[in-house]
């Protein structure tokens, strides 16, 4: 019972900004893909500054 309800909240769990910009890294189909997606984050995709 106890492992049901862990694996729901994990499903639950919002992935943080490191764990968005790793992903979206990770979907890079090439190099050039890749150096395109590093400036993205560089510029502050997943990253809010209020």
């Amino acid at each position: 019972m106890l492992k049901q309800i862990r694996n729901f909240t994990r499903a639950l769990r919002v992935p943080n900004a490191a764990e968005r910009e790793t992903a979206y890294l990770n979907g890079a189909i090439d190099r050039i893909d890749l150096e395109y997606r590093q400036r993205q984050i560089d510029r502050g995709l997943f990253r809010k500054y209020y």
